[in-house]
């Protein structure tokens, strides 16, 4: 059933039969490490950093779809190497991903985080976007029109995805709110690790790039609701899609006012496309205490850079500065 623009989804917070879940770990017991990297990365669907001029040429019908299968492995296996090599950032404990596609035709058919998960040896849970089939798809904000769409009758998705060196103990899906995205519905991830004694509590989102600031909000509200009884070390990450000053201010004021805290000044890029730099991805955390923190550039996985931290595991009750 088609869903029209005017709907507004309610939040709504579930155990979701549909997270997939499964390891590439190794069956040794890993050590508690003292640190931890955390870090989140849009992907999007591993095709690369050439996000505008791609979309001009597949409207000038320059498609190369046999090359994708190949392409998608290479960029995963960079990120791979990027993501443990200690170069361009520590090696990550925890990854979370937005925009990971599986199996549909832009990815060449690839589960990407699946695939990367079994490079780094992780465990990984993914929840897919559920993207209505035969909504239209609507165009916005010209500058947000650049993105390859799925095809109406594929049977692939897109979603989020949480990678770990240590084992999910819950695994939740959060539908947050929206008005303005019917054709791309918005979603959160909820993910308990434990590192030793520790229970770490992370929640991945893509925020709607669509939505008015208002709305972007009430989405982080979702999440923030749902954390209110997180009382360990929590941390929220994702791609906000904060693409104007308005949007980036009013959202670090609320998660700031919410006990929120983020090391990341304003104006770090993390997202570019030619000489256009925006900061759309963030970190912030509650009851943690952060040691190092960064973007991991220049890496031509994406249109996105990764985004990371290094938490201090005996410094629990302390906020980052």
């Amino acid at each position: 059933m088609a869903i029209s623009k005017e709907a507004s989804i309610p939040f709504v917070e579930s155990q979701d039969l549909n997270v997939e879940h499964d390891t590439f770990a190794s069956d040794e017991m890993t050590p508690t490490p003292s640190k931890l990297v955390i870090a989140t990365f849009n992907i999007r669907y591993a095709v690369g950093s050439f996000l505008i001029s791609g979309s001009i040429l597949r409207r000038l019908g320059f498609e190369m779809p046999r090359r994708r299968p190949n392409l998608v492995a290479y960029h995963i296996r960079l990120a791979a190497l990027a993501l443990t090599n200690n170069v361009l950032m520590p090696r990550v404990d925890i990854l979370a991903l937005q925009e990971a596609d599986k199996e549909t035709d832009r990815a060449g058919r690839v589960h990407v985080a699946r695939e990367l998960a079994r490079k780094l040896g992780m465990y990984y849970a993914h929840a897919p976007q559920m993207i209505p089939r035969g909504e239209e798809q609507k165009s916005k904000q010209w500058y947000l029109d650049f993105e390859e769409h799925l095809a109406p009758d594929e049977s692939g998705d897109t979603g989020l995805a949480m990678l770990s060196r240590f084992p999910f103990h819950d695994t939740t899906r959060i539908e947050l709110p929206w008005s303005e995205c019917a054709w791309r519905p918005r979603l959160a991830m909820k993910s308990v690790v434990h590192v030793g004694q520790m229970e770490l509590t992370i929640f991945n989102a893509h925020i709607d790039p669509h939505a008015s600031t208002d709305d972007q909000l009430e989405q982080h509200k979702a999440i923030i609701a749902s954390a209110q009884n997180s009382s360990g070390p929590t941390v929220l990450l994702g791609d906000y899609n904060t693409l104007t000053s308005e949007s980036r201010l009013r959202m670090r004021g609320l998660l700031e006012a919410s006990g929120y805290s983020t090391p990341f000044r304003d104006g770090v890029a993390t997202w570019r496309a030619g000489l256009i730099r925006l900061q759309p991805d963030w970190i912030f955390v509650r009851n943690a205490h952060i040691l190092r923190f960064g973007v991991a550039k220049p890496l031509r996985v994406s249109d996105h850079w990764p985004v990371w931290i290094e938490l201090a595991l005996d410094h629990q009750g302390e906020e980052s500065s």
